[in-house]
């Protein structure tokens, strides 16, 4: 069966917070038909006050707005979009927060997924929320143009059918979508069908040469390290690169539980100094991408929503070379001596905070 075409026209990688959020913006303002934004964090703050006020605009000209947007990752109520809502825009909240005696299990569920679509031309996909709190991070969001907004409208449009629905049980799966060479790979919380960690293995397991992962988080289970302990086994450059000190303190010591195992498995450990990194993408072999919305941890994996596209586009690859190579010129390699030193106190935190690796 013929695989529908992408009829992509134009992309571009973006790296840095302001130049995304301004080229959005720009979409927004042009936008005549409709715009379909899904965020994890949408903030209350100048950044997010902008998109709201250039929706809002759009929304009065007569554009057909539909918003999702997580309500673990808002601080606030409906009334802060009251005006786009009364000019007839659609603004849901993924699965509201429940106060209940079970209140993590039944609040762990996100949706971690980031989109924005305009007109069935313009595609917004990446790492990146609406907020001015990471505005200096280091993301990774790609601009397509053309019919390959078609694909990830229908997943949009999905998304935005459930966004009430406590869905977790081991039969829960999405088929991957496919136009031309790109595949859209997409998770739902499941123990059982974990599609993106699956995708991520095989990849793995098939490099010949290279693989490169850039990821906030990097917490993978045992399956996986194993995937990546047998690539270097079989001389292939393994290169992780992690933020020296993430936003999130308790994964950092985590994560540090495992150094010692990548040292003496020759999966080379490379560290960001500016600021955090927060950039989710890949690359295999220098032919195959990857770039999306999930971490390379337990929480992305099992218990939320997340999206990752994949494909051999040349064009974009290159880009992805180039944002790699750029994020090199700022970082570390991993010390293993100085690691080996580290303060006994982050060593027995590592350890306390092991049983609850899938929390974070």
């Amino acid at each position: 069966m013929t695989r529908p075409a992408a009829n992509l026209t134009s992309h571009r990688l973006y790296s840095e917070p302001p130049l995304f959020y301004e080229a959005m913006l720009h979409d927004i303002e042009q936008a005549e038909r409709y715009i379909y934004l899904e965020t994890y964090k949408f903030g209350n703050d100048e950044v997010g006050l902008r998109f709201r006020e250039a929706i809002t605009r759009a929304a009065a000209r007569g554009v057909h707005v539909k918003m999702l947007l997580d309500s673990w990752g808002v601080s606030y109520a409906e009334s802060f979009f009251s005006e786009l809502i009364s000019l007839g825009g659609d603004v849901r909240f993924f699965r509201k927060i429940i106060y209940t005696f079970d209140f993590f299990t039944k609040n762990h569920r996100r949706n971690h997924r980031k989109f924005l679509l305009i007109d069935d031309h313009i595609s917004y996909m990446g790492s990146a929320n609406i907020t001015g709190y990471s505005l200096q991070w280091r993301e990774s969001v790609i601009r397509l143009t053309g019919g390959i907004t078609l694909m990830f409208k229908r997943s949009f449009l999905d998304s935005f059918k459930i966004y009430k629905k406590y869905i977790f049980n081991k039969f829960t799966y999405k088929k991957s979508k496919f136009i031309d060479q790109f595949e859209l790979v997409e998770d739902m919380p499941s123990i059982y069908r974990q599609r993106v960690k699956t995708k991520l293995e095989r990849l793995i397991n098939r490099a010949k040469r290279e693989i490169i992962i850039e990821t906030p988080y990097f917490l993978p289970g045992h399956k996986m390290r194993k995937c990546l302990a047998d690539a270097a086994r079989r001389g292939v450059s393994v290169q992780i690169i992690l933020p020296m000190h993430s936003d999130v303190r308790s994964i950092d010591l985590l994560s540090s539980k495992y150094y010692g195992y990548y040292q003496a498995n020759n999966i080379s450990l490379i560290f960001y100094t500016l600021n955090n990194l927060h950039a989710k993408l890949l690359l295999i072999d220098g032919e195959t991408f990857g770039i999306g919305s999930p971490n390379i941890d337990y929480r992305s994996f099992r218990y939320q929503h997340e999206v990752m596209l994949f494909g051999l586009h040349k064009g974009i690859v290159q880009e992805v070379r180039n944002h790699i190579n750029e994020t090199l010129l700022n970082c570390l390699d991993f010390d293993h001596q100085s690691w080996m030193r580290r303060p006994k106190i982050e060593k027995v935190l590592g350890w306390l905070l092991l049983p609850f690796r899938h929390m974070f």
